[in-house]
């Protein structure tokens, strides 16, 4: 049957299969069809590697040169685009097709403005120039949501924080007046206040406009709130394509069930996820079965030995073996590896082996010739935490909210202005090179990027013993290099891999190398600084699981810093909610997730994207995420929320709110809190 068929499509992809040349030539995209109509939003679907963004690429004719269109057709309008010549095709990227790439900050000019850089896409395809280019480049940027466009379109992209830049990048892909959107995981990083904004200018502008928009992505909780139907990608072939109420009610294919099982929430707290084993399999060779039957626990020998086709099931279409004949639909479970229940009382905490106490972290700005202080950032203002044995303390916040800057600075990685380290109850001489040493032999950092952390000129077993020689623990070569195999067997890798370099691995494995390289110290707490924000459903329920694994083997302390909820609700015991500095919000995971008293709290629950609740939050719930926080620069008087907060008043404009307890454990900083 034919996954493209689809009345009055504005978009027809058919058989579309790209090749990479070489010795090993790899089918990166296999086949694929879909369509896409005027108004709809298509939403692509899969873990990273199979093939998501190669099959946008070829759609736009972008290919990277070691890659190319070895087959199949892509219509746009009734225009075959493969057909065009490139002088023609330049005029449709741009115009008829626009398309939001994955990182913002890399996909604009540095040295160019931004009014200059959407000017060029004006000029190019609508001949706007001047005084015409200039007003109209305004007005996009107001309908993206960016505040005083007019005046900032002289400056540049480092002035602009990550949520607006990703709103440039939208307003330079409607400079066209495109009829197809290309959205390459546009909300990738962001945190959810940011991603909830970028959404919505989104579904906003799709609506104004009537584009059509191929949305990629590997959040299941976008697509809920965003598509109108769904193609799940694996191994660069689709496998599943219906309706998004039909696939989130009942996805048909293993592998779509075994996504939603992964995924973390507080219904399966205390339990392994059902991380998928494996990975996806190589593309350079014969794959003469089902792709998905070496990790797939309902496949049997036929799976492995013939190529499923695709099966008609409810006005779906699945490529599975199991739905021949009018096969029985199967319904989504929630999967877990391994049963074990909570505890049924709670166990009292040990005492913290690590504390903060008004820990202050202050930047200077320096202005003029003679670089003279002209004010301060208040980067962390007052911040007290305390870390237990066995437990995790998830930070979270927008960003700029200091979240990082917390965790750095407990190390000592960022000076600290004022404040005190408590460590197994007795404070640390911070100015003191041995004190600092000795808690780095028990505090150790996994860092948001594990690629930028990982030295690129050394094996990953040099990287591993890196810190233990530099700290002095793990003895003799031979005994280090014992420690590092087993550590990288441990992590699911082999001690095989020790000779391999960071960028022969995949993101998913560099950030449990990461891990790994703060375990081969053996510490006692170990700071997660975004550890998951870059990484699809399956890897993280891998990820997530070693994690948890190693906390109750080790008794390990994890200070969790994310902006994920979802993480949140099933790795957090305590939660600490930041915003411009402070903790304005502290209590057990399970009190506070449930019952937040703080109005930020709810609006950050408020703004992520739910995979139980197709529709997404409603517009009324999210009317306070449209606003940016204030700069830290120049924090408002009183409670800093309050030009955000619905509830604000006078007393909320003058003063800042004490904390207050609501219930055993759980403080607020808020005069509304009830």
């Amino acid at each position: 049957m034919s996954v493209t068929a689809h009345a009055d499509a504005l978009l027809e992809v058919e058989g579309l299969t790209v090749a990479f040349r070489g010795a090993r030539a790899a089918r990166a995209v296999d086949g694929v069809g879909l369509a896409i109509a005027p108004g709809e939003t298509f939403a692509l679907l899969g873990e990273s590697g199979c093939g998501k963004s190669m099959t946008a690429l070829a759609i736009a004719r972008l290919l990277p040169e070691a890659a190319g269109v070895a087959g199949g057709r892509v219509r746009l309008g009734g225009d075959d685009l493969l057909a065009l010549p490139e002088a023609k095709m330049r005029a449709v990227r741009g115009g008829r097709i626009g398309m939001i790439f994955q990182e913002p900050a890399t996909s604009l000019n540095p040295v160019m403005s931004i009014g200059a850089q959407i000017g060029e896409a004006l000029a190019l395809h609508r001949g706007l120039k001047g005084t015409a280019a200039r007003a109209e480049a305004t007005r996009l940027m107001e309908a993206v949501g960016i505040p005083a466009a007019g005046s900032r379109l002289d400056d540049y992209p480092f002035q602009f924080s990550g949520g607006m830049k990703q709103r440039v990048m939208i307003a330079m892909a409607l400079a066209g007046e495109p009829e197809l959107l290309i959205a390459d995981e546009p909300t990738t990083a962001l945190d959810v206040t940011i991603q909830a904004q970028v959404l919505d200018v989104l579904a906003q502008l799709q609506a104004r406009r009537g584009m059509a928009m191929l949305l990629i992505t590997h959040d299941l909780g976008v697509v809920a709130r965003m598509a109108h139907r769904v193609g799940l990608l694996y191994a660069g072939e689709l496998i599943e394509s219906g309706a998004r109420e039909a696939f989130f009610a009942a996805p048909l294919h293993p592998y779509a069930q075994r996504l939603f099982a992964a995924l973390p929430d507080g219904a399966v707290r205390g339990r392994m996820l059902a991380a998928l084993p494996g990975g996806v399999p190589a593309l350079d060779g014969a794959l003469p079965g089902c792709r998905f039957a070496a990790r797939c626990p309902k496949a049997f020998a036929r799976c492995r030995e013939e190529a499923p086709g695709w099966q008609a099931v409810d006005g779906r279409a699945v490529r599975c073996h199991l739905y021949e004949g009018g096969g029985e639909v199967l319904v989504r479970q929630r999967l877990t590896v391994v049963e074990e229940e909570a505890a049924a009382a709670a166990v009292a905490p040990a005492a913290p082996v690590l504390e903060v106490r008004d820990l202050a972290v202050h930047f200077p700005v320096k202005k003029g010739l003679l670089r003279r202080t002209a004010g301060w950032v208040r980067a962390v203002d007052g911040v007290h935490l305390a870390l237990a044995p066995g437990r995790t303390l998830a930070l979270v916040g927008e960003s700029g909210c200091g979240k990082t800057t917390v965790g750095r600075a407990i190390l000592q990685l960022t000076p600290v202005t004022s404040g005190a380290v408590w460590f197994d109850g007795k404070p640390l001489a911070l100015t003191e090179r041995a004190a600092v040493l000795e808690m780095r032999r028990a505090v150790q950092m996994v860092f948001q990027d594990p690629f930028a952390s990982l030295n690129p000129r050394l094996c990953i077993g040099d990287i591993l013993e890196e810190g233990m020689v530099s700290l002095g623990v793990g003895g003799e070569a031979s005994t280090r290099r014992g420690i590092v195999d087993g550590l990288l067997e441990r992590i699911g890798l082999t001690g095989a891999m020790r000779w391999r370099y960071p960028h022969e691995f995949s993101g998913g494995q560099r950030q449990r190398i990461a891990i790994a390289r703060a375990l081969a110290v053996s510490p006692r707490v170990i700071i997660c600084d975004e550890p998951t924000s870059a990484l699809d459903v399956s890897v993280q329920a891998q990820l997530l699981n070693l994690m948890c694994e190693l906390q109750r083997e080790r008794g390990l302390a994890y200070l969790f810093i994310t902006h994920n909820l979802a993480v949140v609700r099933y790795m957090a015991d305590d939660v600490a909610v930041m915003y411009l500095g402070r903790i304005i919000e502290q209590g057990p995971a399970s009190r506070l997730l449930t019952a937040p008293a703080h109005p930020y709290t709810r609006m950050l629950l408020a703004a992520v994207p739910r995979v139980d609740a197709v529709e997404g939050a409603k517009a009324g719930e999210r009317a306070n995420v449209a606003t940016e926080p204030p700069s830290p620069l120049a924090p408002p008087a009183g409670c800093h929320f309050h030009p955000r907060c619905p509830l604000a008043d006078a007393a909320c404009r003058e003063c800042y709110p004490e904390a207050r307890e609501m219930t055993v454990g759980h403080t607020v900083r808020c005069f509304k809190a009830a």
